[in-house]
């Protein structure tokens, strides 16, 4: 293994001819790095003051300056990489700095003098001289070129590249196994057998690349190349193989756009450049940080072709080539602080070998039959792999005699032979594969017997069950004709009932007037009776309306009473106490469940201890038998079982008590929604007496100053939120309307029956009291709720009054 940071070097291309040198020193120094220093002159037109910076001071494993050749470059940069490419080591060479600084000659080379050749054309043809001199191992190369334009990757090898649109051509896609190994589809590998077939592949690639004139420079790349060399090697009959390759990259130069002035498609293709290598930056910072978890690899194609040689197992080395020129120092600044952050990055070289399982099969055939030689010549005999037929009776033989045998202690001796022994197990397996069809034959016939005994019984239940349902369907006729007629004979008597009562409601006419006689101030409400009225405040939900959402205090105080008084009051009290019983039986119960099946569990979780403890005792001491039973285990069983029905059978107690239980709480319901249509339609009919005793309280002085609002309150209170609870015929005149108003409650009617009498009786006794002493506030509304109350209040006195009676 190889564990070394990547290498950086930095390269200085020769000024041209109407270039002006920017001032930088180079200090070389054998021991330790060579350094670069840049000298950036402050501009004097920024003023005296200015804190630019101006000298940059830059670390290189080694400096190329101006003067520099090709072949001192490839000594330095090239060749220590190749070397460990052939040792089977992964190596990446690749070159970066702006448009116009000299990548291209340095990886490709010039095309005017030989000696211009760059770092590729050297190094093929420096792999293919070591190739021919090392005749120990056999050696296979392929060669690879990628070109990566507008972040879309092409063939350059391919045949039909020159003949056909890049549009038309096929596209390489990056394609990765489960391992996080990178592989590229639509690549071609071209076998090179030798130097000059390598180079024509070179040739071939380089005339395909995508070249344009910019500004910067007359033959700019506008593409990212790069061109792989694969080389495997193994040694005369040695089952290793090793593989390795070696990327030479040449990247497209940034270009600033502000300074270039490019537009178009130059434009496009520079977006795209500039992007490519923002991104492969990225990776590089991410790299240079000690906590980073997550390198950003797959932003683009040129970073994931590159994995391995960022940062993976690869040797690694960067040339930095800089231009140094005035109008590009801030270009060659930035490149070098770029080489900086890629020192920082350490790669882990590892040897790639593997197995080569052609040559291990070949091996492990010649190991077998050595090994079977060896065997014959031990025992004597020529073994083949199949048994002959007196060597199969034989064992057939043995077979049988070893199952007849009652003899725990018996064995079944066969040799040292695996082919006997095989046929033993296979012979064994197939006899108990018999017995066991034969066992089921058995099992399904005696099966079929008893389903036809069981279809013969199945047949006699189901006559007696339909009789059974005929006789169920015969009563529950007989059932269905006695509730008709008790229908009938119910609807006759209400019918009865109605009849009578439709005279008695001549009486309600001098109801007004009874109300204002029997009227005294000391009936008046104290203000902690209205306190107590407030919190029955819920309980009438079809009165709040009347008055803006607030119920009156004299219409609480009514419902209490009627509620007290109400038949089903009783109910309701009692299906509370059984309600609260239930709940607390249920209760009970429940905690009883919890608790046999914690037990339960327990239970359980003894018999599994148990078991533990016997397979333990089993393994320390073989002798021990598993299959007696276990006494504690039994009794632990029968505990289960025991809390099983236990449980079951609360659970089908509680299951009846939730049935009872929502029953309750629906009866509950019912008889609460009769109580409030129950007062509903009591209180309604008060509104109408109310509304009758209009006339005579106008025709009187004493009460025509004091009613009026009373009356329009009553008006209002009856038209609008009880005309669903009282009915007028249309058959009658204007003046006979009372007499057509029933009560829908034979309570309600019996209860306006005992008000009238008593009305009757207090207007012979009590003289009539003047309205003028009534305290009124003055409102309209808190005026009409202090008249409906007392009126309210006086009816209910006089009811109790005839009660006591």
């Amino acid at each position: 293994m190889v564990k070394e940071t990547i290498r950086v070097y930095a390269r200085v291309k020769p000024l041209g001819r109407r270039q002006q040198a920017g001032i930088y020193s180079v200090d070389e120094d054998e021991k330790s790095l060579s350094s670069l220093e840049i000298i950036v002159p402050r501009d004097l037109a920024d003023g005296f003051v200015n804190n630019k910076r101006e000298s940059y001071m830059f670390k290189f494993q080694k400096i190329f300056d101006q003067e520099a050749k090709q072949d001192v470059v490839f000594d330095n940069i090239a060749k220590p990489v190749a070397e460990c490419v052939l040792a089977g080591y992964n190596g990446t060479i690749f070159a970066y700095g702006q448009t116009g600084s000299g990548k291209t000659f340095t990886i490709t080379g010039g095309v005017e003098r030989y000696s211009d050749r760059g770092i590729i054309p050297r190094t093929l043809s420096y792999i293919f001289d070591q190739l021919q001199k090392d005749s120990s191992k056999v050696y296979t190369t392929h060669v690879s070129y990628l070109e990566i334009y507008n972040e879309c990757g092409y063939d350059l090898l391919n045949p039909r590249h020159e003949a056909s649109r890049l549009e038309d051509l096929p596209k390489v896609t990056i394609m990765e196994d489960p391992d996080q190994n990178i592989h590229l589809k639509n690549l071609s590998l071209q076998q090179a057998t030798n130097e000059e077939e390598a180079l024509n592949l070179l040739f071939l690639g380089d005339t395909n690349r995508m070249i344009a004139e910019t500004p910067m420079n007359q033959a700019s790349t506008r593409s990212h190349c790069i061109f792989t060399i694969h080389i495997s090697s193994k040694e005369p009959g040695s089952a290793t193989l090793r593989r390795s390759k070696l990327h030479l990259v040449d990247l497209a130069g940034s270009e600033r756009v502000a300074k270039t002035g490019v537009g178009g498609h130059l434009l496009t293709e520079a977006k795209y450049i500039n992007l490519s290598l923002h991104y492969l930056e990225q990776v590089i910072i991410a790299l240079a940080e000690k906590n980073r978890s997550h390198i950003p690899y797959r932003n683009s194609m040129m970073t994931s072709v590159l994995r391995d040689s960022l940062g993976g197992n690869c040797v690694t080395t960067m040339i930095a080539t800089l231009s140094i020129d005035k109008r590009n120092i801030d270009e060659s600044i930035s490149t070098c602080r770029f080489a900086q952050r890629v020192a920082l990055i350490k790669n882990e070289a590892v040897l790639n070998e593997e197995i080569d399982p052609r040559l291990m099969i070949v091996q492990l055939k010649k190991e077998i039959q050595e090994l079977k030689d060896e065997l014959a010549l031990v025992t004597g005999k020529q073994r083949t792999s199949e048994l002959s037929q007196e060597e199969l009776l034989e064992l057939d033989e043995l077979i049988e005699t070893f199952l007849e045998d009652n003899d725990p202690d018996s064995t079944l001796d066969v040799g040292a032979d695996m082919r006997k022994i095989k046929y033993c197990f296979i012979h064994v397996k197939q006899l108990m594969n018999h017995s066991k069809i034969s066992h089921k034959k058995l099992l399904s016939q005696h099966i079929s017997e008893e389903k036809d005994t069981n279809k013969e019984a199945g047949e006699e239940e189901l006559k007696k069950l339909k009789e059974l349902l005929q006789q169920r369907d015969n009563e529950i006729n007989i059932l269905v004709n006695m509730l008709k007629k008790e229908k009938k004979k119910a609807q006759d008597a209400l019918f009865q009932l109605n009849a009578a009562s439709a005279g008695s409601t001549v009486l309600e006419q001098s109801l007004s007037i009874n109300l204002e006689e029997s009227w005294s101030p000391s009936s008046y409400f104290s203000l902690k009776e209205a306190k107590d009225f407030s919190s029955s405040d819920h309980r009438l939900p079809f009165l709040s309306g009347q008055t803006g959402g607030k119920m009156s205090l004299g219409c609480q105080e009514a419902f209490e009473v009627f509620k007290q008084d109400h038949a089903d009051s009783i109910t309701i009290e009692d299906s509370k106490q059984l309600l609260k019983q239930r709940f607390t039986e249920a209760k009970c119960l429940g905690e009883k469940l919890n608790q046999v099946r914690n037990k339960i569990n327990h239970l359980k979780g003894e018999i599994t201890q148990r078991h533990i403890q016997r397979a333990a005792l089993a393994v320390s001491s073989p002798s021990e038998n598993l299959n007696t039973l276990d006494p504690v285990e039994e009794k632990l069983r029968t505990q289960i079982e025991e809390e099983k029905k236990s449980y079951k059978t609360m659970f089908n107690r509680l299951k009846g008590l939730k049935v009872e239980i929502e029953h309750l709480q629906l009866l509950m319901e019912k008889v609460k929604m009769k109580l409030q249509k129950d007062f509903e339609v009591w209180w309604s009919e008060e509104a109408i007496h109310l509304q009758k005793e209009k006339p005579e309280m106008v025709s009187s002085p004493n009460t025509a100053t004091v009613y009026p609002q009373f009356i329009k309150s009553s008006q209002h209170l009856s038209s609008n939120s009880f005309s669903e609870t009282t009915r007028v015929s249309p058959n009658e005149d204007p003046a006979g309307k009372t007499n057509s108003i029933t009560s829908s409650n034979p309570t309600s009617k019996t209860r306006e029956e005992t008000y009238l009498g008593c009305s009757e009786e207090k207007a012979n006794q009590a003289p009539p009291t003047s309205s003028t002493s009534i305290p009124l506030t003055g409102d309209s509304q808190a005026d009409a709720d202090i008249l409906a109350f007392i009126k309210a209040r006086q009816n209910i006195l006089q009811k109790k009054g005839l009660g006591n009676k």
